[in-house]
């Protein structure tokens, strides 16, 4: 639910920080603090119902940087050097997944789940405090708009105004919050856009299906405590840092020489690398469930995991950066639509994992999940060599 809660949040947030007299940091901020607050009465919920309810609002109100968080990267950094930064935010959403287990499950064996709600409340009230005192605007739309209004302020002179606001000239608040709202779902609907947005929520249904998966090999195979099983998750982190280093040596070496002096590349160009990660997803897949079937030692199913670490970020840095670069101006839009299908997908597929698992076996259930994750290896391949075509044909892609 909290992951479904996640998907609709985005399509409501991300494109309300588009509105240039709004902005980013009012949405991070206040769903922030709505965040924290929330995981008050989801620690103290007294049926499985109030549970998850509060767990889909909690999920809804703290989506915003899930999506809008790839564009305040975007307003920050030039193109050569976006990748740079996007790889750090990805990174910070894999550890989510790899921390959660270990921190949790020492929580739950110590006291109960209600536990770990107390630990996101006190974690987010310390980012909160953090963001309060340090995080700037960085929404160019938002910026010329406060210094547009300044200026009239200050001189009376109602003639200066934004390009935001001569954008929106023509509507009113009402149509203007409208268009943003449509807008996600509108680039979600352009054939680039689609053929991504399946192959990532695909990945990202694999991972959670296969992360239910980990108790059973860890703890049933290997006969592991719920606090020991969380180190297992740490080893998707681990692959995810070692794929750092090469990485960002290829976008110094083969991507930064792309760009022209006007800071413009071919964006098909940042797919270059999403070709390995392609095949690094159902090695991992492969590796993890055969291993474990044969009862090999525990590292060797863990040593699987590093591959699916490294695969999912290279995939999910140049798939984001590409999207972005495709869409420089409504990059929070339709970043959105890729975490709404993404969830929908995620929040869906895990709840056959464990029957899946039992019934078929741990090397047939991850096999399934490998032959699915070869299905989609050609599609880097496909975009490198026909995205310029879709690209040019679409009416909000930049050319």
């Amino acid at each position: 639910m909290y992951v479904l809660g996640n998907g609709v949040g985005v399509m409501f947030w991300s494109p309300i920080t588009e509105i240039p007299q709004i902005g980013r940091n009012p949405v991070y901020l206040g769903t922030l603090l709505l965040f924290v607050l929330l995981q008050i009465p989801t620690a103290l919920a007294t049926d499985l119902a109030m549970l998850l309810v509060f767990r889909f609002v909690t999920g809804f109100v703290g989506s915003p940087s899930l999506a809008a968080g790839g564009a305040s990267l975007g307003d920050m950094y030039p193109p050569r050097k976006k990748a740079y930064a996007i790889t750090w935010w990805d990174l910070a959403a894999l550890c989510g997944p790899a921390l959660g287990p270990l921190i949790g499950g020492y929580a739950v064996q110590a006291a109960d789940w209600r536990w770990t709600m107390w630990e996101l409340m006190a974690i987010n009230g310390a980012i909160l405090v953090l963001l309060v005192c340090f995080l700037p605007e960085t929404s160019v739309a938002n910026i010329l708009y406060r210094r547009a209004k300044r200026i009239r302020n200050d001189t009376g002179d109602r003639t200066y105004q934004s390009q935001g606001e001569l954008d929106s000239a023509d509507l009113d608040r009402k149509e203007v919050f409208r268009e943003a709202m449509i807008r996600p779902f509108l680039l979600n609907a352009e054939p680039i856009v689609l053929a991504l947005n399946v192959y990532v929520s695909l990945v990202y249904a694999l991972q959670y299906i296969w992360l239910e998966s980990f108790p059973i090999v860890f703890g049933d195979v290997y006969g592991m405590t719920l606090g020991v099983q969380g180190f297992t998750y740490l080893s998707i982190a681990i692959g995810a840092l070692v794929a750092i280093p090469p990485f960002f040596w290829h976008l110094r070496v083969r991507i930064e020489p792309q760009f022209d002096q006007n800071e413009e590349m071919e964006p098909e160009t940042r797919l270059i690398a999403a070709v390995l990660g392609s095949f690094f997803i159902p090695v991992a897949l492969f590796w993890f469930g055969w291993s474990a079937a044969y009862d090999l030692h525990w590292a060797m199913p863990c040593a699987g995991c590093v591959f699916f670490g490294a695969g999912i970020l290279l995939l999910f840095n140049c798939i984001l950066t590409y999207l972005a670069d495709v869409y420089p101006r409504h990059t929070a839009s339709v970043l959105a639509g890729n975490e709404l299908m993404r969830s929908a997908f995620a929040a869906g597929f895990p709840i056959f994992a464990p029957a899946m698992y039992h019934q078929l076996s741990i090397a047939w259930a991850s096999s399934l999940l490998g032959f699915l994750a070869c299905a989609f290896v050609p599609l880097p391949f496909l975009l490198r060599r026909y995205g310029k075509r879709l690209r040019l044909a679409s009416k909000n892609a930049g050319k």
